[in-house]
């Protein structure tokens, strides 16, 4: 490959150049902050620079977002420590969803085949009810089916089917999630 040729192509960040600079020196770091533990003034934040976030949204410190104007999450989501949501396209997260620490989503990579690296971009779609376990990985174009669970360590680099139980590299059905609902008396 030649990386002096590389070149973004027809990417766009989907910001004005203003409003990207912002984020890097100013938005980006607040949220990332380990001083400012308080999850509402970061959905503040976010929500500030293009990110729809619903009530009840927990962020922990730590936590990288490259650009907050896509980025879809909906109510209840837990946000773990020193997760990186690097949404160079779309990231959805549907409501009641758990990101444990250090989880990683990954919507571009390059083609290795091509011989300028070139850049390919896909969105990642988290459905209801989700747990994405500590230090796993999401990959480029992959919808993680509703209640579905990546275990600890687990890469997703494909579609995760509803209420099953994946782990491993890459992540492998183990079994079906049972949900063990008590009716509050």
């Amino acid at each position: 490959m030649r990386l002096d040729c590389y070149t973004v192509g027809n990417y766009i960040p989907g910001a004005p150049y203003w409003k990207q600079l912002l984020w890097y020196f100013f938005g980006s770091p607040l949220v990332q902050s380990r001083l400012l533990p308080m999850s509402g003034l970061k959905v503040l934040l976010l929500r500030t620079f293009g990110a729809k976030i619903g009530q009840g949204v927990r962020i922990k410190p730590g936590v990288r977002i490259k650009f907050p104007w896509r980025l879809i999450v909906g109510d209840y989501v837990w946000i773990g420590e020193d997760t990186w949501i690097d949404n160079l396209a779309l990231v959805t997260i549907e409501s009641h969803v758990c990101l444990s620490q250090g989880v990683y989503l990954c919507t571009g990579n390059h083609d290795w085949s091509h011989p300028n690296f070139q850049l390919i971009t896909a969105p990642i779609y988290i459905e209801e009810s989700s747990w994405i376990a500590a230090k796993a990985v999401i990959g480029p174009g992959v919808t993680i089916g509703r209640g579905a669970v990546l275990t600890l360590g687990g890469v997703a680099s494909s579609s995760l089917e509803p209420m099953t139980i994946y782990a491993g590299n890459p992540a492998q059905a183990i079994k079906q999630r049972k949900l063990g609902i008590e009716s509050a008396g």
